[in-house]
């Protein structure tokens, strides 16, 4: 299967390297693809992976792999993608809402230069309440490996260090699965990555299985 892995926000692609080995030893096709929130807004961001996926993927069955802000231009997309949707979506740390440390970053001169207009979106509650989620079969993988202590900021709620828990699954618990990961790492999981490959494989038999069926 063709798999897009679009890493999050302040980092590149190459966060996303031993994740793409992985899946390639595991006899899939990772594409890489790269933004920067610094020098693009959404909306370019956005078409530039609409037109990665219809030039350079399988669009008959793929799916599409995010991390923290790069779940946020997946989902953005989708809409521009019509009858070309993904097989599945994979979220890695997913901010679901407008979480506290936007809320709290996006005061600071140095964040609105170096992340832009995506970052004051994370940031923006209507925003973020509107982002549609996929109509297509999604896991959402929320880190928390975090530090608890009643003087931090998260307390003793559970978080990965960026995103607490019930802001990374927000109203979709139910596709979530919890990791005792940090947000930074979490697509370097062992643990993510063997249920991640369990999901997508029973995705593969569903599909083979009515595909046998209709070419009967």
């Amino acid at each position: 299967m063709d798999v897009v892995l679009v890493h999050g926000m302040g980092r590149t692609p190459l966060s996303m390297m031993r994740l793409r080995r992985r899946l390639r030893r595991a006899g899939h096709h990772p594409r890489l693809f790269g933004y920067s929130p610094t020098f693009e807004t959404l909306q370019g961001a956005t078409a530039r992976l609409v037109k990665l996926i219809e030039r350079r993927v399988d669009t008959r069955h793929y799916a599409l792999v995010g991390h923290s802000l790069g779940t946020v231009i997946i989902r953005t997309a989708l809409a521009h993608l019509q009858n070309r949707q993904p097989a599945a979506c994979i979220f890695l740390a997913p901010p679901m809402l407008a979480c506290r440390a936007a809320r709290h970053f996006s005061r600071c001169r140095l964040y609105r230069l170096l992340m832009g207009e995506m970052g004051q979106l994370l940031a923006d509650e209507s925003f973020m309440l509107r982002l549609p989620m996929p109509a297509v079969p999604t896991r959402i993988y929320a880190g928390a490996g975090g530090p608890r202590a009643s003087w931090l900021p998260f307390g003793m709620e559970a978080n990965d260090g960026i995103l607490a828990v019930s802001e990374a699954t927000g109203r979709h618990q139910a596709m979530a699965v919890e990791v005792p990961s940090l947000h930074t790492f979490i697509m370097n999981s062992k643990r993510v990555y063997a249920d991640m490959i369990r999901f997508i494989e029973t995705l593969e038999a569903s599909a083979h299985a009515g595909g046998s069926l209709d070419e009967e």
